[in-house]
């Protein structure tokens, strides 16, 4: 049902506005009526009123200056006004009062029909200004809230893009940080063999120079030094070689605690009395695979990292627990477990620009001669070629925390004698065939070879070595460089393996990235290596090829 509207009946004659009451009441409006002019005004201020119905002759104020004063209100502006008359009905007068604000006359007689017509229709058209002012406001409401949501959205929507951007900058920092290392890796790898090579012929020949001398020569001593010399430079291209992440490992299968505990002692004599050293590690850790000579040489580096950082002296904490993937990603990955071991001191920590370079290679805060800057990037590539990895944390004044992640190996322990050093028996001479496109290394293996009393045939690559194969039968055992031209020494084996299976090959190099064949298990012999490294490699597989 419509809510009635309010209609302001006005004449100075209450039989008159009796008889509008009367005629108007079926139409179910509010009426409200008033005797003059000035009580209408008062009616005005008192209520909305949707229609007023006034009469043109009244003292004191007449229908016309009451409707101008109406029209003067801000609120009556268009509030409709119907004059009711009997005697002003001519063309001026209707004139005169649309001029002063009615809308329409209603002349005398009245005819109900008709008033009650008029009337309904200018009240239905306030009702339905009135529904219309009401929708457009709650139009401009809901503008008004949308415009809201939508400045809301447009902010966020700008602050998640800003936001990517962040992420999308960072990332391809990132990416480009990776490439700068992958670079940087590549190059010292290569830098590395190379050197290795060169290493490699100044051992050898130096070894079989000192051979030569006479036992109480004076220039024995000036030839160990040379030697001594050389193996310091091996055990730099260890560490660049970690770091590119191509050394040659040897892992096995070991007891994180054993290992830890073994270190303890050494450690102590290392750091001196002024740091005090605490071992925790977590009973019954599960085992993990890793070479331990280059896992206790990454103690080692850290530990003297901690020591240099705290010259006053402090503490360091060892510590080793089990650890879920989770632990390690951050949540990204789960399923692994890992033994975590950390390397924490109380030193003076890093800041954030030092701790973003800290696995740098050659970056260092230690004075000149103090440190090489590949201490903690040899770590790293050893964590992550043992398919684990290395976290950092520093603060600066309260010390850093290294991590190391090292998945577990659910396979058995090793034997303990794996590790042991072989007795090497002399073996019969043996016709060798040496492989191997750099000239010096070529020359220097042949040589050393040849001291041994075994008979020596050359090449200079895979192929002339199939060609020698081919011509020479008495062949007894091929010793070959992997990295060459056109054919490495991996497939020189392979070739080797299908044509030739019972003449053994001895893989030499200074790195290889390349995973243990399944089908082709293959001796190896890490370069630089000594004349007896090169005698026990040989005795060990002839005797294996004598005990088939």
């Amino acid at each position: 049902m419509q809510e009635p509207v309010n209609i302001l009946l006005v004449d100075d004659q209450p039989a008159k506005l009796l008889s509008y009451e009367v005629i108007l009441a079926e139409l179910g409006e509010n009426l409200i009526k008033a005797g003059s002019a000035r009580e209408a005004l008062e009616q005005l201020l008192r209520h909305d009123i949707a229609v007023v119905l006034t009469d043109v002759s009244m003292p004191e104020l007449d229908g016309f200056e009451l409707a101008a004063m109406i029209r003067e209100h801000p609120r009556y502006r268009r509030t409709a006004i119907i004059f009711v008359s009997a005697i002003h009905l001519t063309d001026p007068d209707r004139l005169r009062g649309y001029a002063a604000g009615a809308v329409d006359y209603l002349p005398v007689p009245l005819v109900p029909e008709l008033m009650r017509a008029k009337v309904k229709v200018f009240a239905e058209l306030y009702r339905k200004t009135r529904e219309l002012e009401g929708l457009n406001a709650e139009l401009e409401k809901r503008v008004t809230e949308r415009t809201a949501e939508l400045e809301r959205a447009n902010a966020e929507l700008e602050r998640r893009v800003e936001e990517r951007t962040r992420e999308r900058e960072a990332a391809l920092s990132q990416v480009h940080e990776m490439q700068k290392m992958e670079s940087l890796g590549q190059l010292t790898g290569g830098v590395a063999h190379d050197f290795n090579n060169l290493l490699m012929a100044v051992l050898g020949n130096l070894t079989l120079l000192k051979k030569q001398l006479p036992e109480d020569s004076r220039l024995i001593h000036f030839v160990d030094g040379a030697i001594a010399g050389a193996e310091r430079g091996a055990k730099l291209t260890k560490r660049m070689l970690a770091f590119a992440r191509r050394q040659e490992l040897k892992p096995i299968t070991v007891q994180v605690d054993a290992l830890v505990r073994g270190m303890e002692d050494m450690l102590r004599r290392l750091l001196g009395q002024t740091i005090d050293i605490e071992v925790s590690v977590t009973p019954a850790l599960p085992l993990i695979r890793i070479d331990p000579q280059q896992f206790e040489l990454a103690l080692l580096n850290l530990a003297v990292n901690a020591r240099d950082a705290m010259p006053e002296g402090g503490r360091l904490t060892i510590r080793a627990s089990r650890e879920t993937g989770e632990d390690f990603t951050g949540g990204a990955r789960g399923g692994d477990d890992f033994v975590c071991v950390a390397v924490a001191d109380t030193g003076m920590g890093m800041d954030a620009a030092t701790l973003a370079r800290a696995t740098e290679p050659f970056f260092t805060t230690k004075g000149v001669g103090k440190g090489t800057g590949l201490g903690l990037s040899m770590v790293h590539g050893l964590a992550a070629q043992s398919g684990g990895g290395m976290r950092i944390a520093s603060q600066v004044g309260k010390g850093t925390v290294v991590r190391l992640w090292l998945p577990v190996d659910h396979a058995r322990p090793a034997p303990q004698d794996e590790s042991a050093e072989h007795v090497v028996h002399p073996v019969r001479g043996c016709r060798v065939l040496v492989v191997d496109d750099d000239p010096l290394i070529l020359s220097g293996t042949a040589e050393m070879l040849r001291d041994l009393g075994h008979v020596v045939v050359e090449a200079s690559s895979a192929a002339g070595a199939i060609e020698t194969l081919r011509t020479d039968p008495k062949i007894d055992l091929v010793v070959t460089d992997h990295a060459m031209p056109h054919m490495t020494g991996m497939d020189l084996a392979r070739v080797m393996h299908q044509d030739w299976p019972d003449i053994p090959v001895i893989l030499a190099s200074g790195y290889i990235d390349l995973p243990e064949p399944d089908d082709l298990p293959i001796p190896r012999l890490a370069k630089p290596y000594l004349q007896s490294d090169l005698a026990e490699r040989v005795a060990a597989v002839m005797a294996e090829r004598a005990a088939l």
